[in-house]
């Protein structure tokens, strides 16, 4: 199994991608990054994204706890120069962790982006 700098490493391999990172969504820590952030701060980053990720889990809409629904995957957030991909990576040990890739709008594909991060996530978790 590859460690977070390994595959944070080959997720700027994906095209378009601008910067990387992995986060515990529960505290905003950063657990690890790789290229650039937004604004040029990965701890900010990470502790938006934990926002965000916090906003939509709490959200009834999307809560799965129950098992009435499939699990919360992907959240994906587009602006007018790029896109926010966050993976929601599921573990054994209920870890609250998620991959967010910042993307070049104008460089990146999403549809091929969201494939290759639901692969790198995978890569992640141990069985």
């Amino acid at each position: 199994m590859p460690g977070i700098d390994q595959v944070l490493a080959r997720a700027m391999g994906i095209p378009g991608v601008l910067g990387a990172g992995l986060t515990d969504w529960t505290s905003g820590l950063t657990l690890g990054t790789a290229g650039r952030a937004p604004h040029g701060d990965h701890d900010a980053a990470a502790a938006d994204t934990a926002e965000v990720v916090q906003a939509v889990t709490r959200n009834a809409t999307f809560d799965t706890t129950d098992g009435a629904g499939d699990p919360l995957e992907d959240l994906i957030i587009t602006a007018g120069g790029s896109y926010h991909l966050i993976r929601l990576v599921p573990t054994a040990f209920d870890s609250r962790t998620c991959l967010h890739l910042w993307l070049d709008r104008s460089q990146a594909n999403l549809a091929i982006a969201r494939l290759r991060l639901r692969e790198l996530a995978a890569e992640l978790v141990t069985d």
